[in-house]
């Protein structure tokens, strides 16, 4: 592993309440009526808009260092259009590209972020508005962060951890027959047990002004984002989470909500026979966890005296193996599949083909990947993993942390699929016949995340 670290900045030993300032503000990245929609392992165009998908930004200012904390309510983020974004903050703001740190909610009901691949060619006239629309979201998502530094006015953070145990489950289980099985069905007699665990942990943050007046709440939880599905585009369950907490904290806050480590981990009870699919389910969730944050909000705690930091460092994850033989039989699948062959190759089929295919192409390149820490005194910092990463992995890195609040968020500064733990490659199944990388990266992408943060932490 080869790792280069890019930046740590430091500001004052001290965090003097009149001397930091935050401001947070949204951006509209809704793209128009029949763009190529992300999500499963289809082609299909949008056919409307059931909630808006948005930009969210926080801005955090200490002793002039300036930090922005993105979320967008897109599948993911492709390191092009992280680079891209963050050129347009710095030449819009001033405020470092390195001091950005952007996420997505992995709402499966948004586009798709590349125009290349049959998921964009193949909606009539969809390539072309996806072209449209990839080359002006780098500016769309950098209006967020321009209005929220606008906004930036004197301001406290607080922070609390909530628990919420019956919305998440983990996705993997033992089956009987010695396998591990993936989304087996609800009250599916073969199963066993759960094979991994589940992160309940809530982080709350609470950025209000002086005044009392609430500027944002940041929340964070482990699981994915497949509520809703259809054809209309919608933020999922974030949406109805930031109404929610709008209503009590005042329309103007802003809600910005990251996913946590989830790669292996959804919104399926298995225990139970009822049905959790569309816009109630999402609306579902989203209050739930809008209850949690609010009785954790009764027990917020003001951060320490302490500097703002930020750090990133550059990781190289090599690739799985791939034969010859298994590329060019992905070839094969996914030439079926754009014929409309009938029936269609086997789901696990299709998604080693693509998976297949993609690394073979690499010709062997491992990828560059980036981890990257803000942290705030020494009770808050905010870590970037650029995947759908598994629970444990996540949870290992908050139990090495020595912040007392410590908040993960996959997907971010980088989208390069499923990073399972590595007990998780012997057991196979969906996560990691999709995976692109090698057994092992999810634990360098850990050992990286927890040298950063004992590095800035400084008690």
């Amino acid at each position: 592993m080869r790792i280069l670290a890019l930046v740590v900045a430091l500001a004052s030993p001290q965090l003097a309440h009149a001397a930091f300032t935050a401001g947070a503000a949204v951006s509209d990245v809704t793209p128009p009526r029949g763009c190529p929609m992300a999500g499963y392992y289809s082609a299909r165009g949008a056919e409307g808009t059931h909630d808006p998908l948005q930009a969210k930004a926080l801005v955090l200012e200490q002793d002039g260092v300036r930090v922005a904390l993105v979320a967008l309510d897109l599948i993911g983020t492709p390191r092009e259009l992280v680079e891209a974004t963050r050129a347009a903050v710095e030449k819009e703001t001033g405020i470092p590209a390195a001091h950005v740190m952007i996420s997505a909610t992995h709402s499966h009901t948004g586009p798709v972020l590349s125009e290349r691949g049959r998921f964009a060619e193949g909606v009539p006239g969809g390539q072309q508005i996806l072209r449209d629309y990839l080359k002006d979201l780098p500016n769309r998502i950098a209006k967020a962060v321009k209005d929220a530094d606008a906004k930036r006015r004197p301001a406290r953070v607080t922070t609390a951890t909530g628990r919420e145990d019956n919305l998440a489950f983990n996705r993997r289980f033992f089956m009987l027959d010695g396998t591990v099985g993936w989304n087996p069905g609800k009250r599916n007699p073969r199963i066993v047990r759960p094979a991994g665990p589940t992160d309940p942990a809530v982080p709350v943050v609470c950025v209000d002004g002086l005044d009392g007046k609430p500027i944002a709440t940041y929340v964070n939880f482990a699981m994915h984002l497949d509520t809703v599905g259809g054809m209309y585009y919608s933020a999922d369950y974030p949406y109805q989470l930031a109404r929610c907490l709008a209503a009590v904290r005042g329309d103007d806050v802003v809600t910005v909500f990251t996913t946590g480590c989830c790669g292996d981990i959804n919104h399926i009870n298995v225990a139970s026979a009822a049905p959790q699919k569309g816009d109630g389910e999402a609306a579902r969730i989203g209050t739930r966890l809008a209850a949690e944050v609010l009785r954790t909000c009764d027990r917020l705690e003001p951060i320490a005296a302490g500097p703002l930091r930020v750090s990133s460092a550059m990781v190289e994850l090599e690739l799985p193996p791939v034969t010859a033989d298994e590329a060019a039989q992905g070839k094969r699948v996914i030439a079926a599949l754009s014929a409309g062959a009938k029936p269609a190759p086997a789901f696990l089929e299709q998604v080693k083909a693509f998976q297949a295919v993609e690394v073979a192409g690499r010709l062997g390149k491992a990828f560059a990947v980036e981890v990257q820490v803000v942290s705030l005194g020494d009770d808050l910092a905010w870590v970037s993993l650029p995947g759908e990463i598994f629970v444990e992995l996540g949870l290992a890195i908050k139990a090495g942390s020595p912040f007392k609040q410590t908040i993960v968020a996959e997907l971010a500064n980088g989208s390069i699929g499923y990073i399972p733990n590595r007990v998780a490659y012997s057991q196979g199944n969906y996560e990691v016949v999709s995976a692109r990388v090698a057994a092992g990266s999810g634990e360098r992408l850990v050992d990286e995340a927890l040298r950063q943060l004992r590095g800035q932490y400084k008690k």
